[in-house]
């Protein structure tokens, strides 16, 4: 089960380059169920989400940079591309994975936090800099921004 809430970055008050990242592709076969690939730095995956917004079901296999190839072929929509940051929220256990989105959607930023429980995420409190949060439109769920 995969719980997270997800916020609109207007601007990022520290370098995150000081961060550990990874550099991020993916596409989606299909955006009901979703069912994308993905490439992060040099390892592969083939996951599959249920519907939701804050919570959902969400299954990941890995795959060969070749079927990777091959499936990236027969995808819909865009490549997203974008660095994800990997930056550990003061005082708590939680780490925020920040996306700094390159390509049709360069200069889109977006942060998530992924919690244990649906209760830790409703009671969750962003830090000042996060800006509108946006877990409950689904407008910028991945696999919406690669079908426009």
């Amino acid at each position: 089960m995969e719980i997270e809430r997800k916020y609109l970055i207007d601007s990022i008050p520290f370098n995150p380059d000081e961060y550990p990242f990874s550099v991020i592709e993916q596409a989606y076969l299909c955006t009901s169920p979703t069912i994308r690939i993905r490439r992060e730095d040099d390892q592969f995956y083939l996951t599959y989400k249920s519907k939701g917004l804050m919570a959902r079901e969400e299954y990941n296999l890995p795959l060969t940079e070749e079927s990777y190839r091959h499936l990236l072929t027969k995808t819909d929509g865009r490549v997203l591309t974008k660095k994800r940051y990997r930056i550990p929220l003061e005082n708590t256990a939680y780490t925020i994975e920040l996306d700094c989105f390159a390509g049709h959607f360069e200069g889109l930023i977006l942060a998530e936090v992924e919690f244990p429980t649906k209760e830790e995420a409703l009671s969750f409190q962003p830090p000042s800099w996060f800006g509108r949060d946006v877990t409950f439109t689904g407008e910028y769920q991945n696999s919406r921004l690669a079908m426009q």
